[in-house]
């Protein structure tokens, strides 16, 4: 079956995170953020349906796997596949810094 260039994207960089997770997982920190309410209510809805067998998905598993997933495109995308470098500061709330 052929897939649009974006979609072959996805698939490898999923596969990538999968198969990159660790064996531990990492101590879970909590953090808040501000999402647009439909989407929180997708999410949420998923999580429950798929809460059972053989999925077991959480809504922080979710979130997790997306933020993984995005993340390994960003660095593909902007910075040649590599880790960003640490960030000297913690992000300030507010307005997004302009380019």
């Amino acid at each position: 079956m052929d897939c649009a260039p974006n979609e072959r994207f996805v698939r490898f960089v999923l596969t990538r995170v999968v198969t990159a997770m660790p064996h531990r997982p990492a101590p879970k920190v909590r953090a808040t953020l501000y999402l647009p309410a439909d989407v929180l209510d997708e999410a949420r809805n998923a999580a429950v349906h798929l809460a059972g067998n053989p999925a077991r998905l959480t809504l922080t598993k979710l979130a997790e796997n997306a933020l993984r997933a995005e993340l390994a495109r960003l660095k593909h995308l902007y910075n040649q596949g590599r880790d960003f470098p640490p960030r000297d500061e913690d992000l300030r709330g507010g307005r997004p810094i302009a380019a």
